[in-house]
Parts: C-alpha cells; sequence; structure tokens
C-alpha cells in the first residue's frame, strides 16, 4: 500500500516522545489496514468514548435529515422545535438555522453549554436559546458544544427516530457495526455532541466512508454531496476557538469536521481522532487518554504529518515490516512498578486536594486475592479486582474496569481503567496512615 514501515516506527517513536497516552492507533491507505496497535489494557474489541468525534456522526444524520426532504440548512430552531422556544427568545435566537448550528457560527464567542445548562437544566435547546450573543449569526466561529445537541433535537422532531436508532439503522448497520452506545443526558436523549463508543476500527471505517464519499461496499449510504458539503470549509477559525493550540485548528470548520493542512478530521477531547487525508488516499483513526483535555490533538497531527507522510509511496523491506509488527503488538501503557506483597490495610479517602473521584473519608480496603489483590471502596462497598503484573477486570459499577497495582514500600499504588473511556483513577494508599488519595486523570 506503499506505508514506510520505518515511517510508522517514527510516528509511535514521536507519540512516546510527548509523552502521549495512547490506546489505539490504525492506519488505513488505499482502502487497507496497513498497521494497527492497542496499548495495553486497550485492546481491538473494546469501544472506546469519542468524545466530540462523536458531532462528526450527528453531521451524517442530518445530512440523511435533509436528503430525506425533512430538514434544510435554512431551516430555523424555533420552527422545528416550537415547543423548546422560551417566551421571551430574543431575536438573534429566532434566527439560527441549521446551518449556523452545523458550522457553529451562532454568535457567539465561547462555548455556551455551562451557562445553558445552569439556565435550564433540564432543557438544554431552551437554555441554548436563552445564552446571550456576543456577535451577529454566520459572522465567526466558536465552538459550542449545545449547537450539536440542538441538531440531534431537530433531526429527531423531523424523523420521528432516536438519534442512536437513526443512525444504526441508516449508517451502522449497513457498515456492520452492532456496538455503537452513547451515553444519555437525564431525559434519555443522546448527547449528539459527545457520547459515542466505537472500536478502533469502527472509527477507521468512518473514515474511509467519507473518503469514498459516503459509499460502502457499493452501496451509496450518506448521499456524497452531503460528504463534500460536511467535510468542506464554511468558515474561518480563530486561534481562540477549542483545540486550536497549532496550525491544523487554524485551518477553518466545516459541518461539524475540523479542516487540516491535508483534509479535514473529526475530534475529541482526551485525543480522539478520525483524520482523512484524501489526497493520500489515507484514514487515521486514534484513541489517547491524555490528561490535558486538547493537548494531544495537535501534537498527534503533526507527529502525523511529519513522520507518516514523508514514508508514503516509498520502498521498504520485509525486515521493517516484521519490526514493526512485533513492536505493535508488544504495546502496552506503563504498568504501577513494586512488589506483590499478599499485605492487607484499611485507609480512608482524603479528599481536600484537587477533584476526586471518591469523596472524602471514603473507606478503602485492600485485601491479597490470588496474586494480586481486591479493593473493597465505600460503604456498602463496591469491589475492584487488581492485579500485579497483569491487568485485571471487574465492573464495580456496572462500567468495566481494568486495574494493575503493587506495594511500593508502605504505601499501595494502583491504576484502575475505565476501560471503555479515555480515563483512570490512580490510587495511592499509605499504610503506615491510613489516608488514601484518589486522583482522575
Amino acid at each position: 500500500m506503499g506505508v514506510s514501515s520505518r515511517a510508522v516506527a517514527a510516528l509511535l517513536d514521536r507519540i512516546a516522545a510527548r509523552s502521549i497516552e495512547c490506546h489505539s492507533l490504525m492506519v488505513v491507505r488505499h482502502g487497507h489496514v496497513v498497521a494497527e496497535g492497542w496499548w495495553a489494557p486497550y485492546s481491538a474489541e473494546r469501544p472506546h468514548l469519542l468524545y466530540s468525534v462523536s458531532k462528526s456522526f450527528t453531521s451524517m444524520a442530518v445530512g440523511m435529515a435533509i436528503d430525506d426532504g425533512l430538514l434544510s440548512l435554512d431551516d430555523r430552531v424555533v420552527d422545528v422545535l416550537p415547543d423548546h422556544v422560551p417566551a421571551d427568545v430574543c431575536e438573534q435566537a429566532r434566527r439560527i438555522t441549521v446551518h449556523h448550528l452545523l458550522s457553529m457560527t451562532a454568535g457567539r464567542d465561547a462555548d455556551s453549554l455551562e451557562e445553558a445548562w445552569q439556565r435550564e437544566p433540564g432543557d438544554l435547546v431552551r437554555g441554548f436559546l436563552r445564552v446571550p450573543f456576543t456577535a451577529a449569526e454566520g459572522t465567526r466561529h466558536a465552538y459550542d458544544n449545545p449547537t450539536t445537541f440542538v441538531l440531534a433535537r431537530m433531526v429527531e422532531r423531523v424523523t420521528g427516530r432516536g438519534l442512536p436508532e437513526l443512525l444504526d439503522e441508516r449508517l451502522f448497520g449497513p457498515m456492520g457495526i452492532d456496538h455503537a452506545e452513547w451515553d444519555r443526558v437525564g431525559t434519555g436523549a443522546a448527547f449528539g455532541f459527545h457520547g459515542l463508543h466505537l472500536t478502533t476500527e469502527a472509527v477507521a471505517a468512518f473514515g474511509e466512508l467519507l473518503l469514498r464519499g459516503g459509499s460502502w461496499g457499493g452501496r451509496q449510504i450518506v448521499p456524497r454531496e452531503w460528504v463534500e458539503l460536511a467535510t468542506a470549509k464554511h468558515v474561518e477559525t480563530l486561534p481562540s476557538d477549542y483545540g486550536s493550540g497549532g496550525g491544523d485548528f487554524l485551518c477553518g470548520y466545516g459541518y461539524q469536521f475540523w479542516m487540516a493542512r491535508h483534509g479535514y478530521h473529526g475530534n475529541g477531547s482526551f485525543g480522539q481522532e478520525c483524520l482523512v487525508a484524501p489526497a493520500h488516499d489515507l484514514v487515521v483513526a486514534v484513541t489517547s487518554g491524555h490528561p490535558n483535555a486538547d493537548a494531544p490533538a495537535q501534537a498527534v497531527l503533526d507527529a502525523i504529518w511529519e513522520c507518516l507522510l514523508p514514508g508514503l509511496d516509498r520502498d521498504g523491506d520485509t525486515g521493517d515490516d516484521e519490526m514493526l509488527t512485533e513492536r505493535l503488538r508488544r504495546l502496552a501503557l506503563d504498568g504501577v512498578a513494586g512488589s506483590a506483597a499478599p499485605r492487607s490495610c484499611t485507609a480512608r479517602i482524603d479528599a481536600s486536594a484537587g477533584d476526586p473521584p471518591l469523596p472524602d473519608g471514603t473507606a478503602v480496603v485492600v485485601d491479597p486475592a490470588d496474586g494480586g489483590w481486591v479493593l473493597r471502596l465505600g460503604s456498602p462497598p463496591f469491589e475492584v479486582a487488581v492485579g500485579h503484573g497483569e491487568w485485571r477486570e471487574s465492573a464495580p459499577l456496572g462500567r468495566p474496569v481494568v486495574a494493575a497495582g503493587a506495594w511500593q514500600g508502605d504505601r499501595f499504588v494502583a491504576d484502575l481503567h475505565v476501560i471503555t473511556t479515555p480515563h483512570r483513577v490512580r490510587l495511592v494508599i499509605d499504610a503506615a496512615t491510613g489516608t488514601a488519595s484518589a486522583r482522575w486523570s
């Protein structure tokens, strides 16, 4: 497929050098997977929370509704969702259209999500319409999460289908993807702007669908005209916008897609990427878990442009291929160093610093079990299995948690990965003082 194994290795080197916690990587060229890897404990079959890459899928649902004649770019929110319109709605809010929502040009200078939810905790559409505008609609781009939530509700209203159900029937089903899961707000509605869980392969397949103009297996799943429109630049982006730490985020914005130096991409917090480079017939899917929500995005894009692209259409040798295959097979996150001492201890969480995942005073018990340990947290307790030199899985609150740990002197340290998300908890227990700390990464 004309992809140098040395170039892929250089990409892995750059990711490591920048200390990006990568969870998966898949490179597709000319329609074929040429390199794929998962950093243990992440794995190929496990869906991963995509954060705002979800927006690009919602965009496809909008395109389907438009193609069906049920919606248009000029349709106004107040006309499609009249029951969500506040009595004191301003004139600018009355003018907001599907185009403004898709391109995030409603007239804000920052994300309105927090204020919209504060104004209307039970109705984000109404809250979005109540947040004051700072510029005329259509004049500037500002990354604004509620715009996608509103789009999802408009699609649902005109189609009579929930967003997840519509995409299952019209997109995921025809592509053979049967595991799509959406996080939902309290009313049961899918976020739309976030919350989609997919495997890395499904993300790469979505990129390939876009690259082929919405066609999959000889069937036109998404109208070609919509794919071309959604992935074209509609507005300039500004340095103050979300994620604009580098050149690619200043290339413009489409309809729920970011433009890039060599194509376009769906981007999600903590390093989720679906990158399409049409001129190179290339798709790259990445999932990550960097503790800074936006930091890895430009670093990963830079690595692709600077390490992978120069290796396209260059000769390699089978020795390089074999070395890369072995390296990809051995990818793993750093484990917790220390001993497998079969010790027990009891402590309580000290939540005086930061924003811990467990309340202050939460009881923590460690007991040895089968060469590892079991953690009991809270009262009544829920249990987490912890391995030593291996990852052990449990589902203490209905979500899978994969954990490993070790004793370091009088401290027990464990990493608890909420494995269908980019996030983990580092738990440190001081047996000498009976105190413990828990910190999100």
